[in-house]
Formats: C-alpha cells, structure tokens, sequence
C-alpha cells in the first residue's frame, strides 16, 4: 500500500489502527502549478473552498514514499505518479507474496488488472497550460503515455514480463474493488494462475480539487481543522476529503498458492456488482444498488448474512452517501445488524477518499482485519447519524475480535456498485 498514513502495508495499518489520521491542509504548493503565473496559482487556490487533503508522505525515510526512486530516474520519465504508487505498492505485494516468477510458463500465466479513476489530471492541466501559451512544441512526447489508465497495469506487466491478461478498470471511486473482483474471475475462468490486481490514485492538484469543489463533494467545514474533516457516517459530515494512493494485492488460485507454500491472508469468496441507475452522483437514499452488490456477494460466497463479522463501509463522509449505505446493510443484515453482532467501520476517516484506489486498499484493510483479528475504528464519529440505533453504530475504537468472514463495499459515480467478501481460510 502507498496511502496518506505512509508509504507500506505494516507503517499504514499500525497508524490506522491506532486512531491515526493522514489528513491535512493543503498549500499552494500541493496544487502542481509550478509552470502557471504565481498570481495564478495564488488566485486558484484562495478560490478553492476546499483545503484539506489526504496526501501520500514523500522523502527517503522508511514509512515515506520515495519520489526519488518511483519517479524521477531517466527511465521513468514516462511515468506520471499515479503510475509510480501502483508500481511501488506492486512491487511491495510481489515481494510479500514471494511471487517472482523466472520460467515463461509461470509469466504466462501471471497477470495484471489494476485500474485508476482519473489517471494524471495534473498532467492536462500543464499540457493545457502550453496550448495556452501557443508552446505546443514543448509538450513531452509522453504525454499520453502518462495520462493513459492503462499504463499503471502496462508498467507492472512490463517490469515482471507477466504476459497473462492485461487489465484497467475505470469506474470511479468503485475501480479498486473492480479491478480485485475482475482479477478473480480470470482465474476462475482459467486465464490465470496468479494477478496482480488493484487500484491507484493520484489526485491532488488544482483541477481535480476544484472540480470537485464545483461538484460540491468535498467538505468545506473543516479547513481549519484538517484531521477531523472526514468524518464517516457522523452527523456533521458535509462532504469527503480527496485523497491519494495505492494497493495492490496478490490473488492466486487457492491449490496453486497451496502448492507453493505461499503465505495466505485470506480467501476471496464472494464478488458482488450492481448499478443503481438512478443519479449520475448520487444514491438511492435506500441504497438499492448496494443492497443487490451486498447480496450477490453473499449469493456467490454461500455464506449466509449472519456469518459475515464485519463489513468496512464505502461511507466517504458525504450526507447522502453514508445515509443510503447504512440503510442498506440494515435490509441486507436485518437482525444480525441491529444485534450488534455485525461490527462496522469506515476508514475513510483516516485516509480520505483515495477514488479510484480506495476499493483496493479498503480490501486490504478488509482482509488485515481477518488476519490480525482486529476491526479498524472509525475516527472523527463523535455524534452518529440517526439512522444507527441500538447494536448497529459504527466502531469508534478498533476492535479486537475473531474475523472469519468480512465484506468491503465501494460505489462510484455513475452508480457503479462493487462488494468483495473474504474469509478466513483456516
């Protein structure tokens, strides 16, 4: 992982863990507008009504992520960042699953399907600046290389010789969790033994933000108090924080892994999708397309509602969002929920709303949960919405607890739904 709580999976899952939060105010500087007029720069950013950001620790120390390494060698000047976090957190997940495979067979049967939601907005946005300023001939000859999806599955596939299939997801802030659950089903159909499967993100800089300052998605309320602007299914919640990064995980074919002795975290039992056709941005308040991605899940897993321990919610802190998400895992869970037996938490108090990586790195998240048997807190949950009541309230403290079977939700505009459910394999 590559996220705003540090540079890999052991520094970002200890500081989740322990309440912490990788949200803070943003400057100027963090707009990447080096090219434009100050007075410009200036200008965009005092416009903004957002300043507040989950941005990804740079530098060379252990927990940061190194720009130096990912993104400025000669080699990689095709290389915008979204595609270096893939790249970085990739490398971490192969090492950690002990999958680098030197027989053909093996890269032929290894393959890739990491998606993003935007891919490099800061790089149109210079590219733009030169058509402006009639400097068209200045534009880097891999300016497309560097916006395209694709590339960051492309880079992955090409620095491991994986030859497998090749596969990019784009479907906003659901991508992660597609890009996993599509992964799955190529080995299901044979087409792999191994993927390489995830999402990745780098959005902040001055278009994304003020675009999605003009959407009115971002919170507004909490400049002044960066750490508690995302604040997942509280009552003062008035939008997310945008936010950057990177996970990436290894699935492989349960024998496959078992043969090898491969170190197993967890099983993906259950791939659910849906679409709510109903608002380009905005939910059922009834959830209804998270209620068919919640239930496909547990109809492909064969677990019934009452085996699932706990679910880590898409909630990203938005009014209508979080509100329609809840209400759907009270129709899908019912009793099991309102017992209080179901433990619940949105991270996204921790790390922002990482978009089109989110879904993968809220699966890790997932799937930790199992494996260390703690449940992960959300933070900034002061006053809960009305909608919880009795035994169903999000966690505000982590939690430890036997974890046999989770569930990860992600939804994104367009109302494209993904659920992955996992399991322990013991």
């Amino acid at each position: 992982m590559v996220t705003p709580l540090g540079c890999g999976v052991e520094t970002t899952w200890k500081r989740l863990i322990e309440g912490e939060c990788g949200v803070r105010a943003i400057s100027p500087d963090d707009l990447k507008m080096n090219g434009f007029d100050p007075e410009v720069k200036s200008y965009t950013f005092d416009q903004l009504t957002s300043k507040v950001a989950a941005i990804v620790p740079c530098g060379s120390n252990s927990g940061e992520f190194d720009e130096q390494l990912w993104l400025n060698t000669k080699e990689h000047r095709s290389i915008a960042r979204f595609i270096g976090y893939a790249l970085c957190a990739a490398d971490e997940a192969l090492k950690d699953a002990n999958w680098m495979p030197t027989e053909q067979d093996e890269k032929e049967q290894t393959g890739v399907s990491l998606g993003a939601g935007t891919g490099s907005i800061s790089d149109i946005l210079e590219a733009s600046r030169m058509i402006c300023e009639k400097n068209v001939r200045r534009l880097s000859p891999f300016f497309i290389p560097r916006i395209l999806i694709n590339m960051a599955s492309g880079h992955v596939s090409m620095k491991y010789g994986f030859q497998g299939p090749n596969h990019a997801a784009v479907t906003a802030c659901a991508t992660g969790a597609h890009s996993v659950g599509d992964a799955a089903r190529m080995i299901q159909f044979g087409d792999a033994d191994v993927m390489v499967a995830g999402g990745t993100e780098a959005s902040i800089d001055a278009l994304s933000i003020a675009g999605f300052c003009r959407l009115r998605a971002l919170t507004t309320k909490y400049n002044s108090t960066p750490q508690e602007a995302s604040r997942p299914f509280d009552c003062g919640r008035d939008g997310f924080v945008i936010g950057e990064g990177s996970g990436v995980v290894v699935l492989e074919e349960l024998e496959h892994a078992r043969k090898r002795g491969a170190k197993i975290y967890a099983e993906l039992r259950g791939y659910g999708t849906s679409g709510d056709a109903h608002h380009i941005t905005q939910p059922n308040i009834g959830g209804r397309g998270a209620v068919l991605a919640m239930t496909r899940a547990l109809k492909q897993s064969g677990l019934h509602p009452s085996q699932v321990d706990y679910i880590n919610a898409h909630a990203t802190s938005t009014p209508l969002g979080d509100a329609a998400e809840a209400n759907a895992i009270k129709h899908v869970f019912s009793d099991h929920a309102t017992s209080g037996a179901l433990s619940l938490s949105s991270t996204k108090g921790a790390i922002g709303h990482l978009l089109g990586a989110a879904g993968a790195v809220e699966a890790i998240f997932t799937v930790l949960a199992i494996h260390h048997g703690i449940a992960p807190l959300t933070l900034n949950l002061s006053e809960s919405d009305p909608v919880f009541n009795g035994g169903f309230m999000p966690l505000t403290t982590s939690k430890e607890m036997a974890i046999k079977a989770a569930l990860s939700n992600s939804f994104g505009f367009g109302g494209t739904n993904s659920c992955l459910l996992f399991t322990s394999t013991i």
